[in-house]
């Protein structure tokens, strides 16, 4: 399952909190595979891979003190179109 996250940091993050992130998705199950901060209403917008739904509400709520979030769960176009029938 692949997610994407858009964060907005709740204040400015420290350096510890910055490498910790990557490695709390990784310990989570969730694997990065794209991380791009950004300017305008999110800070940080992110491509997740995870092995379910689980391990991605678990995982992020553990980043929950240093950035509000909302996650979107994404599916490819062609699997998607065969899904509603295209």
């Amino acid at each position: 399952m692949v997610t994407i996250t858009l964060a907005k940091f709740r204040r400015r993050l420290t350096p510890k909190e910055v490498r910790r992130t990557p490695k709390v998705i990784e310990d989570g199950g969730g694997k990065i595979l794209s991380a791009y901060w950004t300017l305008g209403r999110y800070d940080a917008v992110l491509t997740i891979e995870w092995p379910d739904e689980k391990a991605a509400m678990g995982t992020l709520s553990k980043l929950i003190d240093a950035a509000s979030s909302e996650t979107l769960v994404a599916v490819p176009r062609q699997e998607a179109l065969k899904l509603a029938g295209y």
